[in-house]
C-alpha cells in the first residue's frame, strides 16, 4: 500500500510535465511550469504529512 502512496505522489509530476511545458499563462506572475511546479511540491508534502500522521495514529493505537 505505501508503495502506491508513493507513486501516486510522482504522477501528477510526469504525467502532466508534456501538457504544462509552456512559459505562458502566467499564473501569479511566474511561468504556468513554475507554478505547476512549485503547486505540486506543496501538495505532495501535504499528502505526505497527512500520510504519516495516519500511519501513526494506526501505530500508537496497536
Amino acid at each position: 500500500m505505501k508503495k502506491w502512496i508513493a507513486f501516486l505522489t510522482i504522477l501528477p509530476a510526469i504525467g502532466a510535465l508534456t501538457v504544462v511545458n509552456k512559459v505562458e499563462p502566467y499564473v501569479l506572475g511566474l511561468p504556468f511550469i513554475v507554478f505547476w511546479s512549485t503547486l505540486w511540491l506543496v501538495l505532495t508534502s501535504a499528502c505526505l504529512i497527512v500520510c504519516n500522521v495516519i500511519y501513526d495514529r494506526k501505530e500508537q493505537n496497536k
